[in-house]
């Protein structure tokens, strides 16, 4: 058999992105991994299929969800979910969720974060990947198979001649999350720094970067943010000496006789520590509800028991949003927009239920920008009365969009659930 025959894979349909070269490459690189046989690895954890994803070498570079592999996928692998759906209908899923629209939830976040400039989700976009590993039906690989065998049979005999296109398995759909490195969960550094506690200048980061995870989860309200989606990376640097040395100089207590010689200053080489920590915030797949979750479940954002949520939101975390949500064209065009545009990508796209999900998150945003204004923390956040802040249809030649507020006063049964 030709060894272009080995694998099953064939890409149907290259992706194609023309603005990001960084992430085009990365998925060149994905493809050609499949294309050699290093094929993605399904992640055991979760309750949809999703798949590391290898470059050539081997490394883990992404996450790949595909749409039909979600929990309400036609193909979702995790027969749990499948037992669930099928013997207890009225309790599966969620319902202020659109169904299977998990992968652009993903994207959706990534699209906030990057236009908040918070840099805490790990870049994520749509793409198309097709790989053996992924879950097909059976008949879709028994028909690539055959058409295989009869492309080599009657290649053996005719001369290379093909009667089938040598297309292999239909690519999939799905959002493809960068992998980040050298991160630990939520619940894992917790109990770390419970035990043995930071510098207090350490953690003042990791409240800055807590306040922006705050941000990114109350605006696209996302109804699956527990302790293990959530990750964090802590890291000592050396510094070199020298800095340690400037500080010194820079000191209001330095003796007014202390003389350092700059030819001694530029060649010390030993260094002191600097400390970096940063949150990364995955698993976004079930945000942007089209109502606030009002039948049996609250989902409460776990981080608002921390006590890091019980500390108001900074002044440096108020000047780099508030700029940007107080002003509506910026929500509307450079969010809502967006959002939308992104949204509409979908084939079962409803404006409409897209409107509703635009309705919730710009009442989201109405709140958070009254909450740090009040000089309030996320734990008080989280407690104020839902807004939806719907679009009233106008005349399209007057260029001009109004809304109408509305508090949401419908609450699900067991809101401490």
């Amino acid at each position: 058999m030709d060894a272009s025959d080995t694998h099953i894979f064939t890409p149907w349909t290259a992706n194609v992105i023309d603005d990001d070269e960084e992430y085009a490459e990365i998925i060149k690189q994905a493809e050609k991994a499949i294309e050699r046989g290093i094929l993605p690895i399904r992640i055991l954890a979760g309750s949809s299929g999703s798949y590391f994803v290898r470059n050539p070498e081997g490394k883990i570079i992404g996450v790949f969800k595909p749409k039909d592999e979600e929990p309400y996928g036609r193909f979702n692998p995790k027969w749990t979910k499948w037992l669930q759906k099928t013997l207890c209908p009225c309790c599966f899923g969620r319902g202020c969720l659109i169904p299977n629209q998990g992968y652009l939830s993903e994207a959706g976040a990534s699209v906030i974060d990057r236009k908040l400039r918070l840099n805490i989700v790990p870049k994520t976009r749509s793409v198309r990947l097709a790989a053996e590993s992924f879950n097909y039906p059976a008949y879709q690989r028994h028909l690539v198979s055959a058409r295989r065998e009869i492309n080599y049979n009657v290649g053996r005999h005719m001369h290379g001649k093909r009667v089938f296109e040598p297309k292999g398995l239909r690519p999939k759909l799905g959002s493809f999350q960068l992998f980040v490195h050298n991160y630990i969960g939520a619940d894992v550094f917790l109990k770390q720094i419970e035990q043995n506690p930071l510098p207090k200048e350490v953690m003042d980061k990791f409240q800055k970067q807590f306040e922006k995870l705050v941000v990114l989860d109350y605006i696209i309200r996302n109804t699956d943010r527990n302790m293990t989606n959530w990750l964090v990376k802590y890291e000592v640097q050396e510094a070199p000496e020298r800095d340690q040395l400037l500080q010194t100089l820079s000191s209001p207590h330095l003796q007014s006789d202390t003389q350092v010689d700059n030819n001694n200053l530029n060649s010390q080489a030993s260094g002191t520590n600097t400390n970096e920590i940063l949150i990364a915030a995955i698993d976004n797949g079930l945000a942007f509800p089209f109502k606030h979750p009002d039948e049996w479940r609250a989902y409460p954002f776990h981080w608002s028991w921390l006590p890091f949520a019980k500390v108001p939101f900074s002044d440096e975390i108020k000047s780099n949003v508030l700029p940007y949500l107080s002003d509506m064209n910026f929500v509307q065009h450079e969010l809502c927009d967006e959002i939308q545009r992104l949204f509409s990508q979908d084939k079962n796209y409803n404006r409409r239920l897209v409107e509703r999900q635009l309705s919730v998150m710009r009442g989201q945003i109405l709140n958070l920008v009254q909450a740090m204004r009040d000089g309030k923390s996320p734990y008080q956040l989280v407690q104020m009365p839902g807004v939806l802040v719907e679009h009233i249809p106008t005349d399209a030649s007057s260029g001009r969009k109004l809304f109408r507020h509305k508090f949401y006063d419908r609450y699900p049964l067991f809101s401490w659930f």
